[in-house]
């Protein structure tokens, strides 16, 4: 026990001397889970007792021992080589001992980098099971080991690559981690369960970009509310194994990226999306996105968190760029109101008031163009009453005579007038029965021909005209089937709406997603007024057309089914309110009037004030 204890203090009193002039032994051990296939002659315990033996017989004393203990060899910033790379630059280390030249690295250009930066540092490199030592020269073999040891790590990657391609094809999930809002269940790997907290999460961000709220406005009101972010909360809770994402100093910090692969996620319907992602090189870590076409996508295999039409819906709404103002809203009606003239879309203002005007007419006396459109404005206020209106009035309809919306959505795209389903299919029944007739007699032409019954003239005029025949039903055919294609799918167009109205028994107000929902895009007309005079062009009552074109019936023109008595408050509703416009544009009127009166006998009564006396001209009047 003595001689233990004093070679102890002896190895001891070596390593403290060696680390005050700076120069190391470092045994270094690396293991990857490919690696650990190869049994125990790969484990990190083998390795430390074959270097730790190789260095005490050789007199490689003090040394210290670094590991990376899960790391593949294509990986170069494994924390443990990092470490033996910056102790070397310092200058701390003289000899580096590994087990062989593969334990450094299987990239054989890296590694070669590497050897030569060992050698203008002055670092013994010393790898026993390959043999090599740099004190006693370089052996014209290892670039050939490190070559066979990159080969290695490119076979094991494809056969990775293959197992996990036959893994993803048979319906099980290839990602390590579930998306935030689901878990895997613990008696079965390959099946999520929602997440009650976090599915709610992801539940409300979709309902928030339904109401018109942007990414980043979104983050911000996380942030606020203290929500967890879903690293910190997946983490915190071991769903995965990632020390960086717990940094307690702001585990409230979303970022817009995030909520818009959550909006993106396929997964929130409850399919499976495998092979979305892949890497370009197996020695690189950058993961790419694969083209839409290559993702494998199982449908319904887990609970749904996200229903379809609400996912879909959050699509479309994402489409058009949204911006906050200052109010810290985004307008719904962004990218659905068009100038009726020039085609443009309006532009949205918010400076004085809420309001949308033509680009054109802006522009183009910005530019000072005489053909510049004209202004087209109109409140965002006005629009909304009428989006509201001809959504409630179309709805209505539709709720209470579908069989008589149908027809009507039908009639508006109709096929032609005077032709029916009926009479196209019997005219394609018709011409196909006749077309398989002309494929007879062309069989026996090509027979009579054959036999010498029929001259090679003949032929050739009776097949001309068989043919052009054929040829002619063919096309007739194709466009009665078009036709009756459209209208089948006209058809179609009250049903869809149908469907959408049924999601909503009562409209009560315009909501971002009652918008997104039901409108197309929104057609507005220049003003007109009453009264137009030389002297004042806009004078009486101002009227404007705005056209709404609903999703799958466009522009749909409902009829009133409105009582007598309700039609007649209206009326009397309207009056009125013009008999209180009227009332307010006439004494808006007296009273300039009266204000430009005053200002004009004011400055006539003002009396006219007197040049001050410059200080450098002289009094001519003498002193007395």
């Amino acid at each position: 026990m003595r001689n233990a204890s004093c070679a102890a203090n002896a190895h001891g009193s070596w390593k403290e001397d060696a680390m005050s002039k700076q120069v190391l032994t470092i045994l270094y051990e690396r293991l990857s889970k490919d690696d650990g296939e190869d049994g125990l002659s790969n484990s990190i315990a083998t390795q430390m007792t074959m270097l730790q033996d190789y260095a005490e017989r050789n007199g490689l004393i003090p040394y210290v021992h670094i590991q990376d203990d899960g790391y593949r060899g294509t990986n170069w910033e494994r924390p443990g080589w990092q470490e033996v790379i910056t102790k070397i630059e310092n200058g701390e280390v003289k000899n580096l001992v590994v087990k062989d030249s593969s334990r450094m690295g299987r990239d054989y250009l890296r590694v070669g980098l590497y050897r030569e930066m060992f050698h203008e540092k002055g670092v013994r490199l010393i790898a026993i099971s390959d043999g090599i030592d740099t004190l006693h020269g370089d052996d014209d073999f290892t670039p050939f080991r490190e070559i066979i040891a990159e080969w290695h790590s490119l076979d094991t990657s494809k056969k990775i690559k293959a197992a996990f391609r036959t893994k993803g094809q048979s319906g099980k999930p290839i990602t390590g981690k579930p998306p935030f809002g689901y878990v895997k269940d613990p008696n079965d790997k390959y099946k999520w369960l929602v997440d009650p907290e976090a599915a709610a999460v992801v539940r409300r961000i979709f309902d928030m970009t339904l109401e018109g709220i942007c990414p980043e406005e979104i983050c911000r009101i996380f942030h606020r509310e203290k929500i967890e972010r879903p690293s910190y909360y997946s983490a915190k809770r071991g769903q995965i194994k990632f020390d960086k994402a717990l940094d307690t100093d702001n585990p409230y910090l979303w970022r817009a990226n995030v909520i818009r692969d959550i909006l993106e996620r396929l997964e929130y319907l409850g399919h499976l999306v495998n092979f979305r992602y892949r890497k370009p090189s197996y020695k690189s870590k950058k993961v790419v996105e694969n083209p839409r076409d290559e993702w494998l996508i199982f449908e319904n295999v887990n609970e749904p968190i996200i229903d379809k039409k609400s996912w879909e819906l959050a699509q479309r709404t994402r489409k058009v760029v949204k911006r906050t103002d200052t109010t810290g809203e985004a307008n719904p009606l962004t990218g659905l109101v068009f100038c009726a003239d020039c085609g443009s879309r309006m532009y949205n203002h918010r400076s004085k008031y809420d309001h949308y005007s033509c680009p054109e007419y802006i522009n183009g006396r910005a530019r000072l163009d005489e053909n510049h459109c004209t202004p087209h404005g109109v409140s965002t206020k006005i629009i909304r009453e009428v989006l509201l209106h001809v959504i409630r009035s179309t709805t209505s309809y539709a709720q209470q005579y579908e069989s008589q919306f149908v027809e009507k959505v039908s009639e508006m795209h109709s096929i032609r007038k005077g032709e029916t389903l009926k009479v196209h299919r019997k005219q394609i029944a018709k011409n196909a029965r006749r077309i398989a007739e002309l494929d007879k007699l062309f069989t026996n032409l090509h027979e009579d021909k054959v036999s010498g019954v029929l001259s090679a003239e003949r032929f050739t005029q009776m097949s001309v005209r068989y043919e052009q025949e054929q040829a002619g039903l063919t096309a007739l055919n194709e466009t009665l089937q078009t036709e009756l294609d459209t209208f089948t799918a006209d058809n179609m167009r009250g049903e869809n709406f149908l469907k959408l109205v049924r999601r909503y028994t009562q409209v009560e107000e315009l909501t971002p997603a009652i918008i997104y929902e039901f409108v197309d895009k929104v057609i507005v007309h220049e003003a007109v007024w009453s009264e137009q005079t030389e002297t004042q062009r806009r004078m009486g009552t101002r009227s404007q057309h705005i056209e709404v074109y609903l999703k799958y019936i466009g522009a749909f023109d409902a009829p009133d089914i409105r009582t007598p008595e309700e039609i007649e408050a209206e009326r009397i509703a309207f009056e009125k309110a013009e008999h209180r416009r009227r009332i307010g544009r006439e004494a808006s009127r007296r009273y300039l009037e009266k204000k430009k009166a005053k200002n004009a006998a004011a400055a006539q009564q003002a009396p006219i004030a007197k040049p001050k006396a410059s200080p450098t001209t002289k009094d001519p009047t003498p002193a007395a």
